[in-house]
Protein backbone atom coordinates (compact mmCIF):
# COMPACT_ATOMS: atom_id res chain seq x y z
CA UNK A 1 0.00 0.00 0.00
CA UNK A 2 1.24 3.35 -1.56
CA UNK A 3 0.60 6.42 1.46
CA UNK A 4 0.00 8.76 -2.01
CA UNK A 5 -1.87 8.04 -5.73
CA UNK A 6 -1.48 9.76 -9.07
CA UNK A 7 -4.78 11.10 -7.98
CA UNK A 8 -3.40 12.91 -4.84
CA UNK A 9 -0.40 14.63 -7.08
CA UNK A 10 -2.55 16.42 -9.59
CA UNK A 11 -5.14 17.23 -6.46
CA UNK A 12 -1.87 18.99 -4.65
CA UNK A 13 -0.13 20.10 -7.37
CA UNK A 14 -1.93 19.85 -10.98
CA UNK A 15 -2.65 17.17 -13.78
CA UNK A 16 1.53 19.65 -14.78
CA UNK A 17 2.82 18.04 -11.95
CA UNK A 18 2.91 14.79 -13.74
CA UNK A 19 5.12 15.90 -16.81
CA UNK A 20 8.16 14.32 -15.40
CA UNK A 21 6.35 11.05 -15.91
CA UNK A 22 6.32 11.41 -19.37
CA UNK A 23 9.01 9.59 -20.35
CA UNK A 24 8.76 8.81 -23.84
CA UNK A 25 7.48 12.24 -24.32
CA UNK A 26 3.94 11.42 -25.78
CA UNK A 27 2.49 14.02 -23.70
CA UNK A 28 0.67 11.28 -21.50
CA UNK A 29 2.49 10.51 -18.01
CA UNK A 30 3.49 6.66 -17.85
CA UNK A 31 1.65 5.70 -14.43
CA UNK A 32 2.88 2.36 -14.35
CA UNK A 33 6.26 4.67 -13.23
CA UNK A 34 3.99 7.02 -11.38
CA UNK A 35 3.11 4.07 -8.89
CA UNK A 36 6.39 2.59 -9.19
CA UNK A 37 7.89 5.92 -7.83
CA UNK A 38 4.58 6.46 -4.95
CA UNK A 39 6.09 2.71 -3.78
CA UNK A 40 9.68 3.43 -3.54
CA UNK A 41 8.89 6.65 -1.77
CA UNK A 42 6.66 4.82 0.43
CA UNK A 43 9.18 2.37 1.17
CA UNK A 44 12.14 5.11 1.95
CA UNK A 45 9.54 6.85 4.03
CA UNK A 46 8.96 3.38 6.08
CA UNK A 47 12.36 3.10 6.87
CA UNK A 48 12.36 6.64 8.68
CA UNK A 49 8.77 5.76 10.28
CA UNK A 50 9.67 2.19 11.12
CA UNK A 51 11.68 3.78 14.20
CA UNK A 52 8.92 5.01 16.15
CA UNK A 53 6.07 3.01 14.59
CA UNK A 54 4.42 -0.22 14.24
CA UNK A 55 4.39 -0.25 10.56
CA UNK A 56 1.63 -0.59 8.64
CA UNK A 57 0.02 2.10 10.29
CA UNK A 58 -3.60 2.05 10.97
CA UNK A 59 -4.33 5.36 8.94
CA UNK A 60 -2.03 7.61 6.26
CA UNK A 61 -2.04 11.22 8.06
CA UNK A 62 -2.83 13.89 5.36
CA UNK A 63 0.47 15.23 6.32
CA UNK A 64 2.45 11.71 4.98
CA UNK A 65 0.23 12.04 1.68
CA UNK A 66 2.30 15.70 0.79
CA UNK A 67 5.48 14.14 2.04
CA UNK A 68 5.20 10.84 -0.49
CA UNK A 69 4.30 12.45 -3.38
CA UNK A 70 7.33 15.26 -2.88
CA UNK A 71 9.46 12.39 -2.79
CA UNK A 72 7.72 10.55 -5.50
CA UNK A 73 7.84 13.80 -7.98
CA UNK A 74 11.82 14.26 -7.21
CA UNK A 75 12.70 10.73 -8.40
CA UNK A 76 10.44 10.79 -11.26
CA UNK A 77 12.48 14.03 -12.01
CA UNK A 78 15.62 12.63 -11.53
CA UNK A 79 14.99 9.71 -14.11
CA UNK A 80 13.53 12.38 -17.10
CA UNK A 81 16.40 14.18 -15.84
CA UNK A 82 14.64 17.38 -15.49
CA UNK A 83 14.85 17.71 -11.93
CA UNK A 84 14.62 20.85 -10.59
CA UNK A 85 15.78 23.09 -7.74
CA UNK A 86 12.46 23.33 -5.95
CA UNK A 87 11.89 19.52 -6.67
CA UNK A 88 15.00 19.06 -4.47
CA UNK A 89 14.12 21.04 -2.37
CA UNK A 90 10.90 19.67 -1.41
CA UNK A 91 12.39 16.33 -1.40
CA UNK A 92 14.55 17.34 1.34
CA UNK A 93 12.01 19.21 3.46
CA UNK A 94 10.15 16.01 3.39
CA UNK A 95 13.43 13.96 4.13
CA UNK A 96 14.20 16.75 7.25
CA UNK A 97 10.11 16.23 8.71
CA UNK A 98 10.82 12.37 8.53
CA UNK A 99 14.34 12.45 10.27
CA UNK A 100 12.40 14.68 13.33
CA UNK A 101 9.60 12.15 12.95
CA UNK A 102 11.83 9.10 13.45
CA UNK A 103 14.05 11.34 16.28
CA UNK A 104 10.98 12.01 18.40
CA UNK A 105 11.21 15.33 17.98
CA UNK A 106 7.55 15.58 15.46
CA UNK A 107 4.89 13.11 15.83
CA UNK A 108 2.47 11.73 14.12
CA UNK A 109 -1.50 12.36 15.54
CA UNK A 110 -2.54 8.43 14.45
CA UNK A 111 -5.61 7.00 16.71
CA UNK A 112 -5.61 4.89 19.74
CA UNK A 113 -5.15 1.85 19.65
CA UNK A 114 -7.97 0.00 20.96
CA UNK A 115 -7.40 -3.03 23.25
CA UNK A 116 -11.19 -4.87 22.46
CA UNK A 117 -12.37 -4.45 25.83
CA UNK A 118 -13.22 -1.01 25.71
CA UNK A 119 -9.94 0.57 26.92
CA UNK A 120 -7.31 1.66 25.25
CA UNK A 121 -4.06 0.30 24.52
CA UNK A 122 -0.99 2.11 26.48
CA UNK A 123 1.77 2.57 23.95
CA UNK A 124 4.90 5.24 23.75
CA UNK A 125 7.16 6.23 26.53
CA UNK A 126 5.03 6.69 29.55
CA UNK A 127 5.97 8.05 33.08
CA UNK A 128 7.97 6.69 35.43
CA UNK A 129 6.11 6.00 38.74
CA UNK A 130 8.66 5.32 41.86
CA UNK A 131 6.94 5.14 45.33
CA UNK A 132 7.26 3.21 48.65
CA UNK A 133 7.39 3.07 52.79
CA UNK A 134 8.11 6.35 54.18
CA UNK A 135 12.32 6.71 55.02
CA UNK A 136 13.94 5.21 57.87
CA UNK A 137 16.12 7.85 57.92
CA UNK A 138 14.81 11.70 57.43
CA UNK A 139 16.28 14.53 59.21
CA UNK A 140 13.64 14.47 61.59
CA UNK A 141 14.49 11.53 62.81
CA UNK A 142 18.10 11.31 63.02
CA UNK A 143 17.80 14.99 65.38
CA UNK A 144 16.25 12.67 67.50
CA UNK A 145 19.75 10.77 67.79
Amino acid sequence: MSYATAADITELYGQNALVVADHDRDGAPDMAAVDRALMMATGEMETYLARRYTLPLPMVPSHLVQLCVDIALYRLALSADVASEEHRRRYEDALAVLSKIADGRAALVLPAPSSGEGEAEVTGAQPIVAGGPPRLFSRERMRDL
